[in-house]
């Protein structure tokens, strides 16, 4: 057991933290001690287009989910999602190119918030787990920020494999393992998506908008509202976003709580 002086320091970084997000209080309004209820049973939902997306601009259907039986959990849904993606994915040249090994999604099945980042970095890779390396940290502690914890929510990333050197996802990969995505997202079907920087955002809104022109907007999207924000490895290089990120957040606790109905 952590002694007094162990959890004094744990609580003077969690303090400056929340400094560093622009937080300079606490508010005693009962809503910010409660969580939101489990989401209710998955059922397919056809996506919504946003107003800004380009009609030029093709959108990728994922396979249905409706032949699977009714009576499955959304935790068995994406039992089988994962078997259909498989162990050892060879769909595409990233399983050639130095990935160790698949990386499908971890959290809560029944989550109401969802969180889509770009693809696994090198930690990642090595875990089997998104957003574990330092930028999984800092997402660990935004998440807490608005009183959740990782096993509340919903963790993918739009790609399964680590691209060599972390690049960026290249068109034929994300085609082909965007419908994967479409489908956990489908399976869980959250009430707010955070689609976490410029690439993860781009792909799911079918634009070419960078982040900060998309960041402090919602869009309606598969069922959802997405809300864009910025990457935690940004935030890394660049701690004075964090207040950003933290007004983007207080909009996501809104919308878990109904109060932007």
């Amino acid at each position: 057991m952590p002694d007094a002086k162990d959890l004094r320091t744990a609580l003077a970084a969690h303090v400056e933290f929340y400094g560093e997000l622009g937080i300079t209080g606490i508010s005693r309004d009962p809503v910010w001690r409660t969580r939101p209820a489990a989401a209710s049973a998955p059922q397919f939902v056809q996506p919504e287009v946003p107003e800004e997306m380009s009609p030029k601009t093709p959108r990728t259907e994922p396979p249905s989910s409706q032949s699977l039986p009714p009576s499955l959990s959304t935790g068995d849904v994406l039992a089988q999602i994962r078997t259909d993606v498989g162990p050892d994915c060879t769909r595409c040249k990233l399983c050639k190119q130095g990935r160790t090994q698949v990386v499908f999604g971890v959290g809560n099945p029944n989550a109401q918030l969802m969180f889509v980042g770009e693809a696994p970095g090198q930690d990642e890779d090595i875990q089997g787990e998104p957003f574990v390396g330092r930028a999984g940290q800092l997402l660990s502690k935004i998440i807490e920020a608005i009183g959740l914890s990782r096993s509340d929510v919903y963790i993918a990333n739009v790609i399964k494999c680590r691209p060599p050197n972390n690049r960026n996802p290249e068109p034929d990969e994300v085609a082909t393992c965007e419908p994967f995505l479409f489908r956990q997202i489908d399976a869980i079907k959250p009430k707010v998506i955070v689609a976490l920087g410029t690439f993860a955002a781009q792909c799911l809104l079918k634009t070419t908008d960078p982040i900060s022109r998309m960041r402090g907007r919602t869009f309606n999207y598969r069922g959802a509202q997405l809300i864009p924000t910025f990457h935690p490895a940004f935030l890394l290089r660049s701690p004075d976003r964090k207040r950003d990120v933290w007004e983007d957040m207080k909009k996501v606790r809104a919308l878990l709580q109904g109060e932007d109905d």
